[in-house]
């Protein structure tokens, strides 16, 4: 049998659309932030019992992920200006703007939330949805990277039930707490 590693392949294997089109790790760790954030906003902001709000709820979480995203890029900002390597005004500004997919992440979230507002469900649907659409897209990332890393399928469909792990995780506190 030859000796190689079934989780990993060479480069030179890797399909040419992956090669070229490989996110940024930046896009990715934003893009798992804010499904993680939404996920725990969302489960946090609907409380059982009480009277449903989703409008608010919404704006909360779109203006939490953003808030997030500015502070996330303003500290590379400030370690910058630490740092020897003193960047300029363009590229602080680029660090800002950066932060793009952790906001483009809480989209469909926000998006479940203003159904709910339309009433086309009502907003435990939409909750529910939300989480369980996040805990989705937290496998599809998670895979997604891994294979452009070069990994085989069985090794990026493990890497990609971890990331869904967590959605999980805030699935079952949703549960419990409530």
């Amino acid at each position: 049998m030859p000796d190689r590693a079934d989780h990993v392949r060479p480069e030179s294997v890797a399909p040419r659309w992956v090669q070229r089109h490989r996110p940024q790790e930046q896009s990715l760790f934003s893009g798992i932030y804010g499904l993680v954030l939404a996920s725990a906003l969302v489960a946090a902001l609907h409380a059982a019992g009480e009277e449903a709000d989703p409008g608010p709820d919404a704006l909360w979480v779109l203006l939490t992920a953003m808030a997030s995203g500015a502070a996330h890029g303003y500290a590379h900002v400030i370690a910058q200006r630490a740092s020897a390597n003193a960047a300029t005004t363009t590229s602080r500004s680029r660090s800002v703007l950066a932060e793009w997919p952790l906001v483009a992440a809480v989209l469909p979230t926000v998006a479940m939330l203003l159904a709910a507002v339309a009433g086309w469900w009502a907003e435990a649907t939409a909750v529910d949805v939300a989480l369980l659409f996040n805990t989705v897209a937290l496998f599809g990332l998670g895979t997604s990277a891994a294979r452009t890393a070069g990994y085989g399928w069985p090794s990026s469909c493990r890497a990609g039930g971890l990331d869904m792990l967590i959605g999980l995780v805030i699935i079952a506190a949703n549960a419990l707490i409530k």
